[in-house]
């Protein structure tokens, strides 16, 4: 008890401290822009580290020689963007714009101006002087309409130019350049350092303008992306070869070419105290429930950590029961399996960086469809569920029971099956609880090795080692040929489970049931098989019971959960989520 008193008050205290050294030094980017340009692109480059990535362009445009400066990160922008519409654009049209811009505030006159109305432009100025804005005037005099006036003399009636350094640039340039120069959509503007410094981080280019404390946000996002490839992970014979990348615009985009309403959603958010990451939540107003969407929103604000590189981060956050095996948050890389989800009533959440999507709130069942199932006729959708269903009842259950049974009930099995497989044990100096756990980790071992090398050598090595390893076990005498028989089927078994974070999950709980079959044979298997249900009967995702529709009931919804019923019988959508709009389709077709 005070080991835990002190674990938790050092943890507490270790928490404040980070809190109080992050806002700390959040507080020091939150200042705001001054108006010298030099001091503000150098403040700028200390506080990145002034990286050899880090492009600064300095520009002098328009005949007041107006000092301004383009800064980016050459590996995330498009530079051919800054180049083209930025740069090319400032310096070739910014002539005109700043014409325009300094005629009533420079005072200049037009060459056939009124030589009395040029004299008013200057309060203090001479009459003579004020002459001078015409035409012929003696090029002696001092008046501003001249290109070549001194500097010196005009800064004088200026006080601010000659605190920023130099000539003061009119405000309303700014918004020249964003409105009639750039060609560039995607603008915004910037008042602190923090905003300048996420911009450039996030690859876009900012504009500083030497006397304005406004900086222009420009979007010129363009670091090298993977190209649109079929999913890996769910492969199907029937369906869209698409499959998510690690951008998230993209990401968005390929579900909204697939689901075109006005009615979807995105949430914006951003995680991570350091990586600034953009998280999307995805759904459908007037169809998704709004406790739900609420849920989620609210659970990924509460995210605080430094980064988050996968979507799992997100997923094992928000998840309600962290200490769970089973998956109570559905990740996928195929679009056509969230737009799906999403009509459903359903949230989708999209991670930058990450090409796996989550699907929440997950029902019993739905780990074990695929999207597949309804590109299918029903009668074949139906059979492929009874398959993985059995699968997953041989991958779980085979190596614990034929451990029980041939540990302690021997006399269920039938007699020929009993002497023959005591035949085959004959020699084998091990129990058979050693012999399922030597098989069990040897074939996790090679999965994984499978998984991390690479594609060529992983399958060779798969196949090869498990034939090579499998023949010396039996051969040496360490194992049975019926235990390896069982631990190849289970192995088969596993891999029909579409759901990979399922499959991985499976792998937690099949070893708890060879560990309660040793220890108590077929009564520890039921033991752990109502401890198995227990556990599902009180998870939940999202605040829905997780064990819907079973528990509780909706004898509706049974239909779709162990057979893939017709596409015209699923005609509402599912009552445990109590979607905004429960019809999904009307009656059509031969049932019409």
């Amino acid at each position: 008890m005070r080991r835990s008193l002190f674990t938790r008050v050092y943890k507490k205290s270790t928490d404040q401290q980070y809190e109080s050294a992050t806002q700390q030094s959040e507080s020091e980017f939150n200042i705001p822009i001054g108006l010298t340009l030099k001091e503000n692109v150098e403040i700028i480059k200390k506080k990145l580290g002034d990286p050899s990535d880090l492009i600064v362009r300095d520009i002098t445009v328009g005949k007041n020689k107006h000092k301004c400066s383009i800064l980016y990160l050459s590996g995330l922008a498009d530079q051919k963007l800054v180049n083209d519409n930025i740069l090319k654009m400032v310096q070739t049209e910014i002539s005109q714009s700043d014409t325009n811009s300094n005629q009533s505030g420079t005072g200049q006159s037009e060459p056939n101006a009124n030589p009395s109305e040029a004299s008013q432009s200057e309060p203090n100025a001479n009459p003579s002087e004020a002459s001078q804005s015409e035409p012929n005037a003696n090029p002696s005099g001092t008046g501003q309409s001249e290109p070549n006036a001194n500097p010196s003399e005009a800064n004088k009636n200026n006080p601010k130019s000659s605190q920023s350094g130099g000539t003061q640039s009119d405000p309303n340039l700014l918004e020249t350049i964003e409105q009639h120069v750039i060609a560039i959509t995607d603008t915004k503007k910037g008042q602190t350092l923090y905003e300048v410094i996420n911009a450039i981080l996030s690859g876009n280019a900012v504009f500083l303008l030497d006397g304005v404390n406004t900086v222009l946000v420009m979007g010129t996002t363009g670091y090298e992306t993977r190209s649109i490839e079929e999913p890996q992970s769910e492969a199907v014979v029937r369906g869209p070869r698409t499959g998510f990348i690690e951008n998230i615009d993209k990401n968005i985009t390929l579900i909204r070419r697939e689901l075109k309403d006005p009615n979807l959603r995105f949430d914006v958010h951003e995680v991570g105290r350091r990586s600034k990451q953009k998280v999307v939540v995805c759904s459908i107003a007037g169809i998704v429930n709004p406790d739900i969407l609420n849920e989620v929103n609210r659970r990924i604000k509460t995210i605080d950590i430094d980064a988050a590189p996968d979507s799992g981060f997100v997923e094992q956050w928000i998840e309600d029961s962290f200490l769970s095996p089973i998956p109570q948050i559905l990740d996928t890389e195929r679009p056509d399996h969230v737009t799906y989800s999403v009509l459903q009533g359903k949230v989708a959440i999209l991670v930058d960086g990450s090409p796996f999507a989550l699907i929440a709130p997950v029902m019993l069942g739905e780990p074990l469809q695929s999207i597949e199932d309804y590109s299918q006729r029903w009668a074949i959708g139906t059979l492929l569920r009874l398959l993985r269903f059995l699968s997953i009842f041989i991958s779980l259950f085979l190596p614990a029971i034929y451990v029980a049974l041939t540990s302690y009930h021997p006399g269920m099995l039938p007699t020929k099956l009993a002497f023959s497989i005591a035949a085959t044990r004959e020699g084998v100096p091990f129990p058979s609880i050693f012999e399922a756990l030597l098989m069990a980790v040897t074939f996790e071992i090679l999965q994984e090795a499978g998984i991390r090398l690479p594609k060529a050598i992983g399958s060779t090595i798969g196949i090869v080692g498990g034939i090579v390893i499998g023949d010396v076990a039996v051969s040496a005498g360490i194992v049975s040929p019926a235990m390896v028989i069982i631990t190849s089927l289970t192995a088969i078994a596993s891999f029909t489970t579409p759901n990979y974070s399922l499959a991985t999950g499976l792998r937690v709980l099949r070893f708890g049931l060879l560990a309660a079959a040793s220890i108590l044979g077929l009564y520890g298997i039921i033991l752990v098989f109502i401890m198995m249900c227990i556990h599902i009967v009180n998870l939940k995702s999202m605040g829905v019971p997780f064990s819907s529709p079973i528990a509780p009931y909706f004898l509706g919804n049974l239909k779709n959960l162990l057979i893939r019923s017709p596409i015209i019988t699923l005609k509402k959508r599912p009552p445990y989520l109590e979607p905004r709009d429960i019809n999904k389709i009307n009656d059509g077709g031969k049932s019409k």
